[in-house]
């Protein structure tokens, strides 16, 4: 469109699109992310403080509360000096169940979050890179994945592999949660792929896995991370449903699990409401931490969706002789 004065003016377009790399800077690259900028997203340090609490409650917490079923005759008990949350019916104590379930579920959406994010910059990344008929086939796979309702396929494979362990169920889980991620990063290879340093570094006869790991993945490096970070709220929350569903294993603690038990001993209508609300509580903060953390990636990927009066990075310019 074209002013009065002459000039051009742009018009941004109307149509949404998937999150596009940082932009490039004067010589063609990405401009690298400064940690301590990041840093300084009020969303950010809220969600890193929410998620590194449960952390360390995961990661240390197992260490000095083992015995987690001992059973006393202190059925029902609301939260007290000798028990914090509570106890069951059989009374076993409810906060030693939730540090370690915090820590089976940790691990469930960690191992899911690294092997979905590994597929899909396999597929994605190399996809996108190489094109042609390898292109065709990766992106097949993912269509065909993506069509296949991932909730319906993971109860049946849980159903069939009764008595599946945390890792199975990581596994399992895995395997139908990459593809969204995969086409999200094989556009944004086509997208760097077409920049001139790649070009210039292909001219160049540079290989092919140096042209992807040094010129490729550094400029996607946010667009992975909030696909990871999205993997692990997908996993938490599909092992929660699973188990309160009764699909998941009982020979370890999550969240999910301890939902399912509380359901079964009927516990809102016996109005033990210490045994469901820490760990459906649990879950919504963690998936409230891990989402202020998303929101960041995303707003450090497309900087449009800053909120106004968010100030910027500032930048060093050089002073003009």
């Amino acid at each position: 469109m074209t002013g009065m004065d002459g000039q051009k003016e742009v018009t941004p377009p109307t149509t949404t699109a998937a999150p596009s790399a940082p932009a490039p800077s004067a010589g063609g690259r990405a401009r690298p992310v400064r940690i301590g900028g990041l840093l300084r997203d009020g969303k950010l340090r809220i969600g890193l403080s929410i998620v590194g609490c449960f952390a360390l409650i995961g990661l240390l917490g197992p260490f000095f509360i083992t015995d987690v079923g001992a059973i006393s005759d202190q059925a029902l008990q609301p939260p007290s000096a000798e028990h914090w949350l509570g106890t069951t019916q059989t009374g076993q104590d409810i906060f030693g169940q939730l540090v370690n379930a915090t820590r089976g579920s940790l691990i469930v959406g960690l191992v899911v979050g690294l092997l979905a994010t590994v597929l899909s910059v396999l597929v994605g990344v190399v996809g996108g890179y190489l094109g042609g008929r390898v292109d065709e086939g990766l992106s097949l796979v993912s269509n065909v994945v993506l069509v296949i309702p991932s909730l319906p396929l993971v109860i049946l494979i849980t159903n069939y592999l009764d008595g599946a362990g945390i890792l199975t169920i990581a596994l399992i889980i895995s395997i139908t949660s990459w593809a969204a991620s995969a086409r999200v990063l094989r556009a944004q290879t086509l997208s760097v792929r077409s920049r001139d340093y790649v070009a210039a570094a292909r001219a160049m006869g540079e290989r092919t896995w140096r042209v992807v790991f040094v010129e490729i993945l550094p400029n996607l490096l946010p667009v992975i991370a909030s696909q990871f970070v999205f993997a692990i709220i997908f996993a938490i929350l599909t092992e929660a449903g699973l188990s309160f569903l009764g699909l998941g294993g009982i020979d370890y603690l999550t969240w999910g699990t301890m939902l399912y038990f509380a359901q079964n001993a009927q516990a809102l209508a016996l109005g033990a409401w210490w045994w469901f609300i820490p760990p459906g509580l649990s879950i919504a903060l963690v998936g409230a931490g891990l989402s202020l953390i998303n929101f960041s990636f995303d707003e450090l990927i497309n900087p449009r969706l800053r909120a106004p009066g968010v100030p910027r990075p500032a930048r060093k310019t050089r002073r003009r002789s």
